[in-house]
Order: C-alpha cells, then sequence, then structure tokens
C-alpha cells in the first residue's frame, strides 16, 4: 500500500490577516491507457491577478457529498469524463490569504474510463474560461513550471508539483498505464 502525502503550505504570495473560512476539494490527476494527463486551463483576471494557470481538475465538495462522488461529478462537469478512482494520493492544505480561506484539497488518481460532454457553470466559462490541456508528465512539469511567474501560478504550482510526481511514482508502481 502505498503511504498517502499529507503536505501543509502557507501562502508565500500574499499577507496573512485571518482565515474565515475552510473549503473542502476533491481533485484528481487523470490519465488514460497512452499515459497522457488531463489538466484544466484557466485564464483569470481577478483580485488574484492577471493568471493563465494549469491546475487538476476537481472542485469544491457539496453538502452531504462523500469524496469519491464529488471528484467523478467535478471530472464529469470540467473534463467531460467518467473514470475510475485508483487510489487517494493524499491531502494537500494551503491557503489563500487574500481571500482569507484554508484549502483541503483531496487528491485521487484517475483512469480515464470513457470521454462525454463537459457541463462547465457560465462562471467556469466566463470568468476563467477554462479548457482542457492533454499533456505527457514532462509537458506538464513544464507547463507548471512556466506558470509560476504569477503568484497565483506560484501558489498552484507548489501545491500541485508534488502530487503530480507521486501519481506518477502510483503509476510506475504499479504498472497500471
Amino acid at each position: 500500500m502505498d503511504k498517502e502525502l499529507y503536505i501543509e503550505l502557507q501562502d508565500t504570495q500574499w499577507q496573512f490577516d485571518y482565515i474565515d473560512h475552510d473549503r473542502n476539494i476533491a481533485r484528481a490527476i487523470v490519465y488514460d491507457d497512452k499515459g497522457t494527463f488531463y489538466f484544466v486551463r484557466a485564464e483569470r483576471d481577478d483580485d488574484f491577478g492577471k493568471a493563465t494557470l494549469i491546475e487538476t481538475a476537481g472542485g469544491g465538495v457539496e453538502i452531504g457529498e462523500d469524496l469519491h462522488t464529488a471528484i467523478k461529478r467535478e471530472l464529469r462537469e470540467e473534463l467531460g469524463v467518467s473514470v475510475e478512482i485508483i487510489c487517494k494520493i493524499g491531502v494537500v492544505n494551503d491557503y489563500y490569504n487574500l481571500i482569507h480561506r484554508h484549502n483541503i484539497n483531496n487528491y485521487y488518481l484517475c483512469k480515464v474510463k470513457s470521454f462525454g460532454e463537459k457541463n462547465l457553470t457560465q462562471d467556469e466559462i466566463e470568468s476563467f474560461h477554462l479548457s482542457t490541456l492533454k499533456l505527457s508528465y514532462e509537458e506538464a512539469v513544464h507547463e507548471y513550471e512556466n506558470r509560476k511567474n504569477t503568484r497565483l501560478g506560484t501558489l498552484v504550482a507548489n501545491r500541485e508539483l508534488p502530487v503530480l510526481l507521486k501519481a506518477k511514482e502510483i503509476i510506475e508502481d504499479r504498472e497500471i498505464i
């Protein structure tokens, strides 16, 4: 059994004032039989600044929803995929000081079973311009490194690069591509 990651990160980009809420989030490293990884690209221009980001698909867990249901729902909505949950990779706690939020990111490794239609929210379409990125492991690492050119990109890369590395190790150990 693989030991799950547990990472605690601080927001190094914005000054800490206080945290007034937690957000429970389900996220996934998604891959297919060919070893392609699937992410979302977000193009933002908001309180966090202007940024183009790579990020794992996922989002907030709804009231009364368990993590497995949440991750499957989020992946259908954002990537249009049905998946098999391989395992939980771990938890990364991080903070967005700018909006006074503590994020509890529950990461899963998921393998694509089938593709279908996305079901993005208006906010995801109009405010974040979400699109799908299909990348090799090396391309994904390079993309995260390139997106550290913004404050939010740095926070996201710090959170997700260790998870991506762990996912690659799990895939290689289990030879599950």
